[in-house]
């Protein structure tokens, strides 16, 4: 039998996939170089807190892609 997902699992879910991704939501909205990089970390070793600190780091230290 599939499980269904309820809407007190959403309200739980979907503001922790915000947290998760708060480094790639930054990355993209200060228009960082490395975009793609920060991404991938983030998806990748995101989950550890080591690899998720590293990726706001980043986000957030990257210099901004030229206009």
């Amino acid at each position: 039998m599939p499980y269904r997902i309820g809407p007190l699992e959403m309200l739980l879910i979907l503001p922790a996939a915000a947290v998760y991704f708060i480094p790639t939501i930054v990355a993209i909205a200060r228009h960082a170089k490395n975009i793609l990089g920060i991404i991938l970390l983030n998806i990748f070793a995101g989950w550890t807190f080591v690899g998720w600190i590293i990726a706001l780091v980043w986000s957030i230290t990257d210099k901004k892609q030229a206009s």
